[in-house]
């Protein structure tokens, strides 16, 4: 056995980075669906939370908010939850109107501010929020996937808003089996097991053959128009935005000082799935603006799912592995391309979304920008490149 494999690091137990061998990224047990009743006000406000914006009159209730104590909240679920709520109030609140707010209440701000620090993300509307823990099962026995799940929080609701985020919920549950199969992977790497290797490059290729299925149903509910004028404006952050400048105050908040701060906005970039694929794939992209900004994003996915995708980069190299045996393991070599090849399907559908829901439409204001991500990236360019240079990681 090559001993540059026996000393490299591999991933043996998926519990420690919170990942479940059949949820990958999703919680488990389900997300809480209810806060304890000291914060019933809370809960009431995302109750009417859509009413309230379809009102204009969300703003007046959030300043009114008391600034609860957050220090009750122990449990792992309950954190999640409230970090829920409080995103889903301050990016309501900043968006509610084509002005936004360049400061959010402290009855918002000051929890919100307290729950991220202990979840080590900003205080922003971020993917974990957004996707990861807003979802509860009609059927509690059923599976995690459409037909079976339903939100927990909207902004405006609707069908479009409804399935836009449940289609990457669905996604990240049929994700599940290529994360388990990645460390597996690299163990076979580190023990020069390449028909084991082989086994688990064929799992990653059906579970990304399955998760691309589901985005390819997308369309179905979800009209471009509808994402582009009333889903997509909520989720915008305040960093490199240009109706925001110059960011937004969090009122209260002392460790910001009064200081205007800006943060990135949720968007797909903020899962793991892909840098983790990425990693356990040897597929580098070469410089490019987009490319820090991935980085960036890092600090906005829950630190236990950063810590797998640096475990993933610090163990052996499954690329390397196959180049160095192809030769006399040709389907070894093909079970890789198969990985790669489903990989590049699925930016190049996820391309082709950013083109018709964002790029092609009609822009009218500063506040939701045709050739800026929700994320602050004039997205366009480097989302082809990425697909570009995955394609070119094919091994011939």
């Amino acid at each position: 056995m090559p001993a540059v494999y026996s000393q490299r690091c591999v991933i043996t137990d998926l519990a420690t980075f919170q990942v479940d061998p059949e949820r990958g990224f999703l919680p488990s047990p389900d997300p809480l669906e209810r806060l304890p009743p000291v914060f019933s006000c809370w809960e009431e406000i995302a109750r009417d939370l859509p009413k309230r914006l379809a009102a204009g009159t969300l703003r007046p209730v959030l300043e009114q908010l008391p600034v609860l104590p957050v220090s009750s909240l122990q449990e792992p679920v309950q954190l999640d939850r409230a970090m829920l709520l409080l995103s889903y109030f301050g990016h309501g609140y900043v968006w509610e109107d084509e002005q936004p707010a360049t400061r959010i209440p402290a009855g918002v701000a000051v929890p919100w501010y307290a729950v991220a620090q202990r979840l080590g993300r900003p205080p922003v509307l971020s993917y974990a929020s957004y996707a990861l823990h807003n979802w509860r099962r009609l059927d509690p026995a059923g599976l995690i996937a459409l037909g079976n799940i339903v939100l927990l929080q909207n902004f405006l609701a609707g069908v479009d808003e409804e399935w836009f985020i449940l289609v990457h919920v669905d996604i990240e549950a049929k994700a599940a089996p290529a994360l388990q199969a990645i460390g597996l992977a690299q163990q076979a790497v580190a023990a020069d097991r390449g028909p084991e290797l082989e086994r688990q490059l064929a799992t990653v290729a059906s579970a990304l053959e399955q998760a691309y299925a589901t985005l390819l149903r997308m369309p179905e509910r979800c009209d471009p128009y509808i994402y582009y004028r009333r889903v997509r404006p909520y989720i915008h952050g305040w960093k490199d935005h240009p109706a925001l400048p110059d960011g937004v105050i969090y009122e209260g908040v002392d460790a910001y000082g009064g200081a205007p701060q800006k943060f990135r906005g949720e968007t797909g970039a903020q899962s793991a799935i892909i840098p983790a694929l990425d990693a356990a794939l040897g597929i580098t992209h070469e410089d490019d603006p987009l490319r820090p900004y991935l980085i960036e994003m890092r600090a906005y996915i829950p630190p236990t799912h950063r810590a797998f995708i640096e475990a993933i980069e610090q163990g052996p190299s499954i690329r390397q592995y196959v180049i160095g045996r192809y030769q006399c393991q040709l389907a070894l070599r093909d079970a890789y391309n198969a990985c790669v090849h489903w990989l590049a399907r699925f930016r190049s559908t996820h391309l082709e979304y950013a083109g018709r829901y964002i790029h092609q439409q009609s822009q009218q204001g500063l506040d939701n920008p045709t050739n800026v991500g929700t994320g602050g990236t004039p997205f366009m360019p480097y989302l082809k490149k990425h697909r570009d240079e995955t394609v070119a990681h094919q091994i011939p």
